[in-house]
C-alpha cells in the first residue's frame, strides 16, 4: 500500500491481479509501494500470487466500509514479512516510510524489491542500513521476482536474513546474496542519543478519562474487561545498535506511573506490561491475559537534532487503532512533546481533563530544573535497581547520585537513591553492614521529602526505610497509607500497605490489598509470594500453593518462592515434598535454611543436625530469625529465644514475620514470646494451632 496515494487514485491505479480472492483468505506479505509504481506492484503481486505467495495490498484488500488507516495497520500486524518496491518515488512517500517503520517496530523482516537506481532517503536508510534488497536493474525483472519469491517463500526465517530490522549481514542462499545489492551507512546514534530518545513520551501524564460510552457490540471475550482500563507495551527502542533498551523502558514506566494516578483508571503494572515485549500474541489476546480495553505502544528514536516518537493507542478486543501520531521535536523541547502526547493520548481516549488541587495531580519523576542529563540517569538508575541484584543495586545507588548531584533539587531521584541503599541494606548485605547502607538511604529520603512533601515515591521509600532499616512497622503503615492516599491506584503502594497490616491483626485486609495490586500488575511475582504467605496464616494452603506456584512459574529462579513452597508442604506434614521444594530453590542462605526446616520435619535427625550446623556456619550476621525458627523447629525454647533476641539486636527484618509464624507460634504460650512481641511492638495474635509439631 503506498500512502500517499488517495483510494480513488490507488483503486484506478492498481488492477484486480490473478489469486486476488485466494490472498484474501491466507495472506502472509504487505506490499508497500508508493502511487507512481503501481503498475510495478501489481507485477510483484501477481507473480507471488500465481506462484502460492498470499499478497496483501492497498486499496484491493480494504474491504469496504472499513476505516482504512486500521486495515493497513492491522495487515502490518498480521503480515509475516513486508516487501517494498524501493524506488525514488517510495523514498519520497510519507506513508510507505510510516509503513516500513510501521513493521520494523513490530520485528517483521523488511524485503526491499529495488526498481532504480536512486539513492536512499535518509528517512528509509535508517531501517534498510545493514538490509540487502533484490537489485532489479542488475537482475533484470524475471530473476529478480524469482530471487524475490524464493526469499518471501522461505519464511520468515530467511526473509529476516534480508530484513531491515535485522543488524546484522544476510545469512541466506548464497546465490541470492550475490544477486542483490548492500547499502551501508556511517551515520551512527550515540549514547547520548539513545538516552534522549526515551524521553519522548515519559514523564507526567495527569490525564483523567472516562470513555464516553461502551462499544456498541464488543467481543464476548472482553465482555467483563472494563473500558477504562489500559497497558502501556515496552516502547521500541529504534536506536541502530539496539543497546538502548532500558531508556525505552524508562519511557513505559514513566507513562504507567502517571497513569496509575488516575482514580478510576485501571493502569497494568510494568511487570506484568513488560512480559509482552516479543510476544507473538495479538492484541486481543494480550488484552484478554492483562485484563484491558486498551494497549498504548510505540517506538522512539534519535535523529540528528530531533527525537522521534510514534505511538498508537491500540483498542485491544479487536486490535483497531484509535488513535496514532508520530511527533519530531528539537532535542530541547522534549518535555514539551512529553505534554503533547499526554494531551493527544487523552482525547483520543475521548478523556476530559479533571484540573485538582490535589496532591495526587503532582507526582512526578521530572527534575524540577528540566535537567535531561539528570533525567537520564535517572532513567538508567531504574532500569539497574529492578534487577535486584548487589551488582545492578550498587550501579543504581551510583546513578541515582549522580541525578541528585546533577540537580540537587531532583526529589524523584533522591527517593529512588534511598529506595536503592534501602534494598542494598535489606537484601544484599550482612546485617553487620546494613546500617551504614540504612544511615544513607535516610538523608536521601529525608531530602527528598523536604523538597517534595506529597510525592508518593518518597513516602514508599521511607515507608521501606523504617520497616527494612528500622523495624518501625507503625512508622512504615503510616508513610505507605500516605503513599496509598496519594496514589490510590499504585500497585507498590498497595502491596506494602498490606504487609504492614498483616503485622497487627487478622490478615484479611492484606489480602484484600494485594488482591488489588494484583489487578494492577497480574504478573508480579513478588506480590504472589507475599499473598501465598497471607493464605497460609490462614491455614487456605491450597490457595497457598496455587498463589506461590503461580509465582515461580512467573519467575522461576526467583528468591524465597521455593523457600515458601517448602514451608506450605511442612505445614501439610509432607517432609518429602518440602525437601524437594527446597531442593530447587536458588543456591544462597535461603536454599540453606529452606533445607534445614524441611529436614528438621523429617525423621533423618542426623541430616537435620549437618543442615542446622551448615546454617550456623554462616555466622550469626546473615540471618538470625531463620535460626530462631529452626530451633523452634526442634522444640528448643531456649535456643528460640537467643536467636530472637540476636535477631532484634542485629536488626534483622525478618521478625515482622513473628506475629503468625507457624513455627515459634508452638510457644506463644510462653511468658518470653509475649514479653518479646510487646518488646518489638508487635501484637500477641492467635496462631492457627495447625502448626509445626
Amino acid at each position: 500500500m503506498a500512502g500517499d496515494k488517495g483510494i480513488d487514485e490507488s483503486s484506478e491505479a492498481v488492477s484486480q491481479p490473478p489469486g486476488a480472492s485466494a490472498a484474501a483468505g491466507s495472506r502472509t506479505v504487505f506490499l508497500s509501494y508508493a502511487s507512481p509504481d503501481a503498475a510495478v506492484a501489481n507485477q510483484v503481486c501477481e507473480y507471488l500470487e500465481s506462484h502460492g505467495e498470499a499478497c496483501w495490498m492497498a486499496p484491493r484488500d480494504v474491504k469496504p466500509g472499513a476505516a482504512y488507516a486500521d486495515a493497513i495497520v492491522r495487515a502490518i500486524n498480521e503480515a509475516s514479512a513486508l516487501v517494498l518496491v524501493l524506488s525514488t518515488s517510495a523514498m519520497a512517500s510519507e506513508h510507505v516510510s510510516r509503513e516500513v517503520e510501521r513493521a520494523a517496530s513490530k520485528h517483521k523482516p523488511v524485503v526491499a524489491f529495488r526498481v532504480d537506481g536512486a539513492s536512499l532517503s535518509a528517512e528509509l536508510e535508517y531501517f534498510l542500513s545493514r538490509s540487502q534488497w533484490i537489485d532489479v536493474p542488475a537482475l533484470g525483472m524475471p530473476a529478480a521476482l524469482a530471487k524475490l519469491k524464493e526469499a518471501v517463500g522461505r519464511g520468515a526465517a530467511t526473509a529476516q536474513a534480508i530484513s531491515g530490522l535485522g543488524g546484522g549481514e544476510a545469512t541466506g542462499r548464497s546465490d541470492i546474496n550475490r544477486a542483490v545489492g548492500s547499502a551501508t551507512i556511517a551515520k551512527r546514534v550515540t549514547v547520548v542519543a539513545a538516552l534522549v530518545v526515551v524521553l519522548g513520551v515519559g514523564g507526567v501524564l495527569a490525564v483523567r478519562f472516562w470513555p464516553s460510552k461502551q462499544r456498541d457490540s464488543p467481543a464476548p471475550a472482553m465482555a467483563l474487561i472494563s473500558e477504562r482500563s489500559i497497558a502501556v507495551l515496552p516502547f521500541t527502542d529504534m536506536s541502530e545498535k539496539k543497546d538502548q533498551e532500558y531508556f525505552s523502558d524508562g519511557l513505559s514506566e514513566d507513562l504507567i506511573t502517571a497513569l496509575s494516578q488516575v482514580p478510576g483508571l485501571k493502569v497494568i503494572g510494568r511487570t506484568s506490561s513488560f512480559n509482552f515485549r516479543h510476544s507473538s500474541d495479538d492484541s486481543k489476546v494480550i488484552g484478554m491475559k492483562l485484563g484491558v480495553a486498551h494497549l498504548l505502544e510505540g517506538s522512539v528514536r534519535h535523529m540528528g537534532d530531533v527525537v522521534r516518537v510514534s505511538a498508537e493507542l491500540i483498542n485491544a478486543s479487536d486490535g483497531s487503532t484509535q488513535w496514532s501520531e508520530r511527533y519530531d521535536r528539537p532535542y530541547k523541547d522534549l518535555f514539551q512533546l512529553q505534554d503533547d502526547l499526554t494531551h493527544a493520548v487523552g482525547e483520543a481516549l475521548k478523556a476530559h481533563l479533571m484540573p485538582t488541587e490535589n496532591a495526587s495531580a503532582q507526582q512526578t519523576d521530572r527534575p524540577p530544573s528540566g535537567n535531561l542529563e539528570a533525567y537520564n540517569i535517572a532513567l538508567e538508575g531504574k532500569y539497574y535497581l529492578a534487577h535486584d541484584t548487589n551488582a545492578d543495586t550498587r550501579k543504581a545507588i551510583e546513578l541515582f547520585t549522580r541525578a541528585t548531584q546533577l540537580d540537587p533539587r531532583y526529589a524523584f531521584a533522591w527517593s529512588s537513591l534511598s529506595r536503592a541503599w534501602t534494598d542494598l541494606g535489606g537484601y544484599h548485605v550482612t546485617l553487620a553492614e546494613s546500617p551504614e547502607a540504612f544511615s544513607k538511604a535516610r538523608v536521601a529520603v529525608n531530602t527528598a521529602l523536604s523538597l517534595a512533601p506529597d510525592l508518593a515515591s518518597a513516602h514508599i521509600a521511607r515507608g521501606w526505610l523504617l520497616e527494612m532499616g528500622d523495624l518501625d512497622w507503625r512508622g512504615a503503615e503510616v508513610e505507605y497509607r500516605r503513599a496509598f492516599e496519594l496514589v490510590p491506584g499504585n500497585g507498590d503502594a498497595a502491596a506494602s500497605l498490606a504487609r504492614q497490616l498483616a503485622n497487627f491483626g487478622p490478615v484479611d485486609r492484606a489480602i484484600e490489598l494485594t488482591r488489588q495490586a494484583l489487578a494492577i500488575d497480574p504478573l508480579h511475582s513478588r506480590w504472589y509470594g507475599w499473598l501465598a504467605g497471607y493464605l497460609s496464616v490462614q491455614n487456605r494452603l491450597e490457595e497457598a500453593e496455587v498463589a506461590v506456584r503461580r509465582a515461580i512459574d512467573l519467575q522461576p529462579g526467583g528468591a524465597r518462592l521455593h523457600f515458601l513452597l517448602s514451608e506450605i508442604e511442612i505445614r501439610r506434614g509432607n517432609p518429602q515434598a518440602a525437601l524437594a521444594a527446597a531442593q530447587q530453590e536458588p543456591p544462597g542462605f535461603f536454599r540453606d535454611t529452606a533445607l534445614a526446616k524441611a529436614l528438621q520435619s523429617g525423621n533423618d535427625r542426623k541430616a537435620a543436625d549437618a543442615a542446622l550446623s551448615n546454617v550456623l556456619d554462616k555466622g550469626p550476621f546473615w540471618d538470625p530469625y531463620d535460626l530462631a525458627q529452626v530451633f523452634a523447629m526442634r522444640n528448643d525454647a531456649d535456643k528460640t529465644f537467643e536467636w530472637l533476641d540476636r535477631a532484634w539486636s542485629y536488626h534483622d527484618p525478618a521478625v515482622h514475620y513473628l506475629s503468625h509464624d507457624p513455627f515459634i507460634g508452638r510457644f506463644k504460650n510462653d511468658p518470653r514470646f509475649i514479653a518479646y512481641s510487646r518488646k518489638v511492638g508487635l501484637p500477641v495474635l492467635e496462631i492457627d494451632e495447625r502448626t509445626v509439631k
